[in-house]
């Protein structure tokens, strides 16, 4: 029984897989169509209608695949990103733009606490908004979600935000350049270091090249977006640390804590009391023991919560690796338009795992729910074309 149990599993993640990828076609091709826009937008908005028109209790074993998708799928993708950043590249062009990106992401960062803290929206929520609005919204968001174990609803009102200020910043910020009087370095900068996701900075720099012949907006934004992108690195990490201290703190949430409760309700049937001494509780024989084996346990877990292995998860060291591997390649003089495919692959993944997502999502509940969130992400945006406007200003570069 076991075995067909196994099989049985097996079949349904693949089945959920295979689904995801193959519905995700048409958003794919749309996103090449409206860039604006993006794939993942329309892919995570296709998941909330099928999931509306299937209902969550119809999917039998293919749910097993769809969550493998919006997880593991989605950590693929980050990984295969990498390939797509030149570190030396970066480091040439982006380097006078460091100081405006540093100052953005920080920005960004607080305007999202604050408004976390003002309308008490949820920390995940809040976090995932911050990140992509000051990084570069859907692949920051996607490394961001694995490390801090958001839900799916989160992910999707993330999205749904990013994508919102996404489309304004493409149509608005060309025009608003003109106004103030920017030069075409001076607008590629902000673009670069304003604009959320990579797409819309791309849309946003293009339409200024057609509004001012022979500027090179494009490539100059785009080389600021990826210098930016790398800024994924160390959040992750400083949130990969914030979430294993979280857990240490709170023993009793962490997975052997779960797993020690687990063995105890096996041992001690539904609706028994509990076991004398058990997790330190007074008993009658032997109490004070396992009173002190349950505080040693409390105080192991507060020092072995926090490990390297969670504190700095293993797709984002492939990120790292796939990163400095495309930077070597292009060091000893090999076409990095080898890598064209992963890259590619890793925009698929996103809009495969962001259709997963949207699958298990309650489009009703996150309308309800999405006043405070918009707010949130508008005072990121404002905060972070403010910041970047701000420091071109007092740095003489604008």
């Amino acid at each position: 029984m076991d075995v067909l149990e196994k099989l049985s599993e097996r079949q349904g993640k693949l089945a959920g897989i295979v689904l995801c990828a193959v519905l995700v076609a048409p958003c794919w091709f749309l996103g090449q169509v409206f860039p604006v826009i993006g794939g993942p937008v329309f892919s995570i908005l296709l998941g909330m209608a099928v999931a509306l028109a299937w209902g969550q209790g119809r999917r039998g074993v293919v749910q097993i695949g769809i969550a493998f998708t919006a997880k593991k799928v989605l950590q693929w993708a980050v990984v295969l990103l990498g390939f797509g950043l030149n570190l030396t590249q970066i480091a040439q062009v982006g380097a006078t733009s460091l100081p405006i990106i540093c100052s953005t992401i920080a920005t960004a960062l607080l305007a999202a606490y604050l408004m976390h803290k003002l309308l008490r929206t949820d920390a995940d929520t809040a976090t995932l908004i911050g990140v992509g609005s000051s990084i570069c919204g859907g692949s920051a968001i996607a490394a961001t979600a694995p490390v801090i174990r958001a839900k799916d609803a989160d992910v999707a009102q993330a999205i749904s935000v990013i994508f919102l200020f996404n489309v304004v910043a493409a149509l608005v910020f060309p025009s608003l350049g003109v106004a103030l009087g920017m030069t075409n370095e001076g607008f590629a900068l902000f673009a670069g270091t304003a604009v959320n996701d990579t797409s819309s900075v791309t849309a946003a720099a293009a339409a200024w090249d057609g509004m001012h012949p022979g500027s090179n907006a494009l490539d100059d934004a785009t080389i600021v977006k990826l210098t930016r992108t790398l800024a994924i690195i160390p959040i992750t990490l400083v949130l990969s640390i914030l979430v294993a201290r979280r857990d240490a703190r709170r023993p009793q949430d962490s997975p052997k804590a779960a797993a020690r409760a687990s063995e105890a309700a096996v041992g001690n049937p539904a609706g028994c009391a509990p076991v004398p001494g058990a997790l330190g509780t007074p008993g009658v024989s032997g109490a004070s023991a396992p009173a002190v084996s349950g505080a040693s346990d409390a105080k192991s877990g507060l020092l072995s919560g926090f490990s390297l292995k969670r504190a700095l998860p293993s797709f984002i060291v492939l990120f790292v690796l796939a990163s400095l591997l495309t930077t070597v390649c292009a060091a000893f003089g090999v076409d990095t338009g080898l890598f064209a495919p992963a890259k590619t692959l890793s925009k698929y993944f996103i809009c495969m795992a962001m259709l997963a997502i949207g699958l298990n999502t309650d489009i009703v509940k996150l309308v309800r729910s999405g006043g405070n969130p918009i707010l949130m992400g508008l005072a990121c945006w404002v905060c972070i074309a403010a910041a970047s406007l701000g420091m071109q200003y007092m740095l003489g570069l604008w």
